[in-house]
């Protein structure tokens, strides 16, 4: 994993050079993950377009969060994105978790449950055989984001403990992001004990997985419930893994 610094945007980085469970690791310079890019310069956009050669951005935010803050410049630069929304606007179909179970698991689940369609798009479309670099975002890149790549990591043979601690890790630029919201909107920044509750928590991907693993032997078996093919499965691997 390697953290990439922009000007505008936070959380982001190449999910490359994470651990196999049969060896080697994750290439780099096929997926970025990181948070909202609302606020790209013009240097964030040549970046990843020059220099990270970005084809592709999934955008994992709801339509109310799009059409809030406008089309991005690095959609506006040409490269192609989609909009894949994760949040229901019910939970009915939310699996029966039980009353005393994490809220954060409890919306984990739901982007699952809401809209495996969308969840499996994403998916393939870092599949396919033609793909070149992606970017994956939500708002913070830590929940939805985090959800996807974890699917993903685990689909294509990370160690379990490499795809918990890189969802972890967005945990450092939480106070990062809030400052810059915060500067933006000219709210205050809330004290260490207001953030405490937005840091990503290891324990909910684990559970998260190990739901994954029970009812589907893993992501892969998942994925493959819910439409995403053999073929496709192989391409996913064989573009992340050397």
């Amino acid at each position: 994993m390697t953290w990439v610094e922009l000007q505008g945007v936070d959380n982001v980085r190449d999910v490359g050079g994470l651990p196999l469970r049969d060896g080697g690791a994750t290439r780099s310079g096929v997926l970025l993950r990181s948070g909202s890019l609302h606020h790209v310069t013009p240097e964030d956009v040549q970046h990843l377009v020059e220099e990270f050669g970005l084809t592709l951005v999934l955008d994992l935010r709801t339509p109310t969060e799009i059409d809030r803050d406008g089309p991005t410049a690095v959609a506006a630069a040409g490269v192609e994105t989609v909009a894949l929304n994760f949040i229901g606007v019910s939970r009915e179909y939310l699996p029966e978790t039980g009353d005393d179970t994490d809220p954060l698991l409890r919306n984990y689940l739901g982007y699952l449950a809401d809209h495996p369609g969308n969840v499996v798009t994403a998916v393939r479309r870092l599949a396919a055989e033609n793909a070149g670099p992606a970017l994956v975002h939500c708002a913070a890149g830590k929940d939805r984001t985090g959800t996807l790549v974890a699917l993903v990591l685990d689909a294509v043979g990370v160690e379990r403990d490499a795809v918990v601690a890189d969802y972890v890790r967005s945990s450092e630029q939480i106070e990062a992001m809030f400052r810059r919201w915060t500067a933006a909107s000219g709210a205050p920044m809330p004290s260490a004990e207001e953030l405490a509750p937005h840091h990503p928590r290891g324990e909910v991907m684990v559970a998260v997985l190990d739901r994954l693993d029970a009812g589907h032997g893993g992501a892969a078996g998942w994925l493959r419930a819910h439409g995403l093919t053999d073929e496709e499965l192989d391409h996913l691997r064989a573009r992340f893994t050397a």
